[in-house]
């Protein structure tokens, strides 16, 4: 069985674009830098189409998890899920940085049967190996499959940050952050890296867009590309919380898969100077 196709998540994770004017998904923290001893923090989870303004869709609980900076997982602790966004606490009971998100990879597939367009897994429904076995016809026509990633992530610090959160497991789409994601300052640049599977995802689609677009009359998205080993800039022009959504697609995907693509998102907290 191909190295990717082991977790499972819903249907509505794995349907979404990040592209413009698309719902969004993400994960906010209250406060992403706490000084207090054993700290708590409080996260929103949502499907949006204003950033951070819940108006579609809760994120489900189930499918987040949350590391801590020695690697262990910590448990999500009040969680609750209403219809537009799911809320929970994080007890930071170790110094150093933790990270909270969802990661899914898998294969999706299309083709066309009887003059009718098919998919699967369908609406609603989740990827599994034997799922995709026993679905989809190997001989179909216009058959085509995708081997897809989708991270979607955010990062709170106790104390004094740390790094070992940050490093790749080379799976999908992935943001390794050369400036710290919880040491972000306006007027600034912060620097990050996407790979994809453990390599440079050069060419990648990126877009920022800072909280509070309810309250103004453009999006004021900046947009940008990954260079040739994968690597972006950002300079935040002014403190506040801040959503990021990269999109990669090649043709470097493991059989039977014909297209590789890479969705990852991730919400930011910039202080003042």
């Amino acid at each position: 069985m191909p190295r990717f196709a082991l977790p499972l998540v819903t249907a509505l994770i794995l349907g979404l674009s990040f592209s413009a004017h698309a719902h969004r998904l993400w994960i906010l923290p209250e406060a992403t830098v706490l000084s207090a001893e054993a700290a708590w923090v409080t996260f929103d989870a949502a499907v949006s189409n204003d950033i951070f303004h819940t108006d579609y869709h809760a994120l489900p609980a189930d499918a987040i998890a949350a590391t801590a900076p020695d690697g262990g997982s910590v448990a999500l602790q009040n969680v609750a899920t209403g219809k537009y966004r799911s809320t929970f606490d994080l007890h930071l009971a170790q110094e150093g940085t933790y990270r909270v998100g969802i990661a899914a990879q898998g294969l999706s597939a299309r083709w066309e049967e009887d003059g009718e367009r098919r998919f699967w897994p369908p609406r609603g429904g989740t990827y599994t190996p034997e799922g995709f076995e026993r679905n989809v016809p190997s001989d179909a026509d216009e058959l085509e499959v995708r081997q897809f990633s989708r991270r979607i992530v955010t990062f709170v610090t106790a104390g004094l940050p740390s790094d070992e959160v940050l490093a790749p497991t080379n799976e999908g789409l992935e943001l390794v952050p050369r400036t710290h994601p919880n040491d972000l300052f306006a007027g600034e640049t912060a620097t990050f890296r996407l790979l994809i599977d453990g390599e440079p995802a050069a060419g990648a689609g990126i877009e920022v867009v800072p909280g509070g677009m309810r309250y103004r009359n453009a999006q004021d998205a900046i947009v940008t590309t990954s260079d040739g080993d994968g690597t972006f800039t950002i300079t935040w022009p002014q403190a506040g919380r801040y959503w990021l959504g990269a999109e990669y697609r090649d043709a470097n995907a493991e059989a039977p898969a014909s297209l590789r693509t890479g969705s990852y998102s991730a919400t930011f907290e910039v202080l003042p100077q």
